[in-house]
């Protein structure tokens, strides 16, 4: 089965192949910035299907979770804090390699997770689907990579 470090390695070989193909054809060239943000999107989406399990992926999940947790509750966001904690709980309501692992999974926890925040932090939506789609790449590039080996 492969680990954290073949899916990201995957995952962000995959969304550089896409990057320099759409930057080829003059179709997509973002700032420095923005191709950060979209590398951490592959690299999330790539790692995201296994918090299920007790491994690095789970882990980095929940560090990440527990920081912007403390964020939201500091800021006092507190009905935000408290539904990022019962969105956070969603990957253990199943076993390795269920809802996680679903193709229908990768479409919808990276619109769930970007239209939070979109709407959070009112972020026009049109100006999230180059992150959606990096991300769906990513986790995408995780279901193959777990069916081929």
């Amino acid at each position: 089965m492969p680990g954290t470090r073949t899916h990201l390695v995957c995952g962000i070989s995959l969304g550089a192949a896409a990057w320099y193909a759409l930057r080829a054809a003059h179709r997509f060239d973002p700032s420095p910035t923005s191709l950060a943000a979209l590398a951490a999107c592959v690299a999330l989406g790539s790692v995201f299907p296994d918090v299920d399990t007790d491994s690095k992926a789970r882990r980095f999940f929940y560090a990440a979770l527990f920081v912007l947790d403390a964020a939201l509750l500091l800021s006092g966001q507190v009905r935000w804090a408290a539904v990022l904690g019962l969105v956070a709980m969603l990957p253990a309501m199943g076993a390795h390699r269920g809802w996680t692992h679903r193709w229908w999974a990768a479409l919808v926890v990276p619109l769930a997770v970007l239209g939070v925040a979109a709407w959070l932090f009112s972020w026009p939506p049109p100006s999230l689907g180059p992150y959606y789609a990096a991300t769906v790449l990513g986790y995408a590039s995780h279901l193959v990579v777990d069916r081929l080996f």
